[in-house]
This record gives structure tokens, C-alpha cells and sequence, in this order.
């Protein structure tokens, strides 16, 4: 019974730990809206995968206080994202600018393809070379053709 009653009480923790309140809301619908928008574009730095607007991590939470405040203060969104950016780094932005410090980001999977490809390529060149058969002249042939006879008289 006492098995039981611990489980139970187990679930009932695990479940009440990830119920979240709801998140509270600007008092004005278009600072709201235009959170949103912005927020899209921002990666949650917790997360990572995931934007700013859809995650509920207590740093995305922050973040998006913020961001309330840097629009409530009069900020556009192209000096909000560059405040960000300053403080956090191009990681930041779901789409970081095409620049020196971001080519391997853009490139390097583009890259690593073009490498997987050379190495396969050369791999089944490699391969077909080593494959064709080797041409024996007339003494190998003769101990070879020894040896077959005389594993087929052993049987």
C-alpha cells in the first residue's frame, strides 16, 4: 500500500512541476503584437531551438520583458534586434547576417557535404581499382591449380 501511495504521490509532483501559468500579457494588445513579431525572429538562447515567442524558459521570459520594455520605451525593431545582438551575439538571430564571422555557420554544412562527397568518390574509385583481377603468370598458375587438385583428392 505504502508502494502505492508513494507512487501516487511521485506522479502528482512530476505533474504539478511542469504546470506553467499563463504567461501575462502587455496592457496593450499592440505592443503584444509587435513582441510577437519580433520574438519570431529571436532564437531562445536556453532552447536554441526554438523561438523567443514559443518558448517558456525563465530567460525567454526575461528576454521578452525586455523586449516589452525596449518597445514601450519608443525603440523600432531594428534597434531592439541590434540590442540583442550586441548583448548576446549574432546566435541570437534565427536568420544571423551573412558576414566573416558567420561563414562557417552559413558554409560549413555546405562544406561537410562537399567533403562526404569527395571522400566517396574517391572511396568507390579505390574500391573499383582494387577490385579487378590480378593476371597470374603461368608458375603461380600452376601452384594454384596444385592446390585445388589437392584439396579436392583430401576430400
Amino acid at each position: 500500500m505504502k508502494f502505492w501511495l508513494c507512487l501516487f504521490l511521485l506522479w502528482q509532483g512530476v505533474v504539478a512541476s511542469h504546470a506553467n501559468e499563463a504567461l501575462a500579457l502587455a496592457d496593450d494588445p499592440v505592443v503584444e503584437q509587435r513582441l510577437i513579431a519580433i520574438a519570431e525572429d529571436l532564437r531562445c538562447l536556453v532552447c536554441q531551438n526554438e523561438s523567443l515567442a514559443g518558448s517558456r524558459a525563465d530567460l525567454a521570459n526575461d528576454l521578452r520583458r525586455e523586449v516589452r520594455t525596449l518597445i514601450k520605451s519608443g525603440k523600432t525593431d531594428a534597434e531592439i534586434k541590434d540590442f540583442l545582438v550586441s548583448r548576446y551575439g549574432d546566435f541570437v538571430l534565427y536568420q544571423p547576417p551573412v558576414k566573416p564571422t558567420t561563414w562557417l555557420l552559413w558554409f560549413g554544412p555546405l562544406l561537410l557535404l562537399l567533403g562526404a562527397i569527395w571522400i566517396l568518390i574517391r572511396t568507390i574509385r579505390q574500391t573499383q581499382n582494387n577490385a579487378n583481377p590480378t593476371v597470374l603468370d603461368d608458375t603461380q598458375r600452376a601452384k594454384a591449380q596444385a592446390l585445388l587438385q589437392e584439396t579436392d583428392s583430401s576430400k
